[in-house]
């Protein structure tokens, strides 16, 4: 009779409610073991969207740097960034600067961008003592279960991105753009299809339009690809959102979303989208040494609230045109 042999270490674990997870046995050389076995990685995200590697035991932000160039193509500089991060190295951040006991809801890095990440790379350095999952969103299954009402306004709309830079919250003008040199900054605006103002204070106040909707450039499937619930006002806990409009004002937000015509998004809209996110999340938590590959397009990711220590190193990868994922609404520069 034929017997049954132990699992590979390779296997792939697929459990429901959970990212696919691939646990490397004794990787040893993580870098090394990463460079031998990165087409496989890279199936497996190709299959699924996403893959939480464990085993590898990474620690340090030189090892985790080697690791993310092995496995990407090209590493990022993150330019609009909505929220301060430290750079290890180039293309290597921290995690975004977001209080701990708030949620970072779910979105798509940089989906307001003409050019974004096509690959997500997180490593856990060190690993909160409670929460702090970076858990994910299939897009398209989220696509799927949003009212067709809805989805067809942002598809003919899009969806507006409002900005109103400070030193206080969010990314400053140099955090987000690189530099403060205004002229620089109006230069990169113009040439990205953003419209931008200054206030009487000399603020930059900003504003652009994208598609919410776009299509995988590999393999074509529609995908719910944005940040409209993230960056809106009514995901923010209700005493921020008092606090900020007490001090900045209605109009004066570190940042707003709007329906792409300029319509309010309401907060009913807002509270559908998080739940349909809700409904189609999956979660692991983070194990030091972790590594996650995201698929930027297919798959949404957020971090949760935690308590404790928490070190997740970032890699931006693989850049894509909003240009070649069949954007639903013209982009025009100002």
């Amino acid at each position: 009779m034929p017997t049954s042999s132990p699992a590979s270490p390779l296997d792939l674990g697929l459990e429901s409610g959970k990212p696919p997870v691939l646990r490397t046995g004794t990787a040893g050389d993580p870098a090394r073991w990463v460079a031998e076995h990165r087409d496989l990685l890279h199936a497996h995200v190709a299959e699924h969207g996403a893959v939480l590697v464990r085993g590898l035991g990474l620690r340090d932000a030189d090892v985790t740097g080697t690791v993310f160039r092995r496995l990407a193509t090209a590493l990022m500089t993150e330019k609009e960034a909505f929220a301060p991060r430290r750079t290890y190295a180039p293309g290597v951040y921290s995690s975004s600067q977001w209080p701990p006991n708030q949620p970072m809801c779910m979105h798509h890095e940089l989906s307001y961008a003409l050019e974004f990440p096509g690959l997500m790379l997180f490593a856990c350095l060190d690993a909160p003592t409670e929460g702090g999952a970076t858990a994910v969103a299939d897009s398209s299954a989220v696509l799927e279960a949003l009212p067709a009402e809805l989805t067809e306004r942002f598809e003919r709309e899009g969806w507006l991105l409002t900005r109103s830079y400070n030193d206080e919250i969010g990314a400053s003008v140099a955090e987000s753009f690189g530099t403060d040199d205004l002229g620089a900054v109006e230069s990169y605006c113009r040439a990205n299809a953003i419209e931008f103002d200054r206030q009487p204070d000399g603020s930059l106040r900003t504003r652009q339009r994208r598609s919410a909707v776009v299509r995988h450039p590999v393999t074509g499937a529609r995908c719910w690809f944005n940040q409209i619930a993230f960056l809106n006002e009514w995901t923010m806990a209700p005493e921020v959102r008092e606090y900020l409009v007490d001090v900045y004002g209605a109009d004066g937000l570190p940042f707003n979303t709007r329906f792409g015509g300029g319509d309010p998004i309401g907060e009913d809209v807002v509270q559908l989208l998080n739940k349909i996110y809700e409904d189609n999340t999956v979660r692991e938590p983070w194990q030091a040494g972790d590594l996650m590959i995201v698929d930027n397009v297919r798959t949404a990711h957020s971090r949760e609230p935690y308590d404790g220590p928490r070190e997740v190193l970032v890699g931006m990868a693989d850049p894509l045109r909003l240009a070649d994922c069949s954007p639903t609404v013209e982009v025009t520069t100002p």
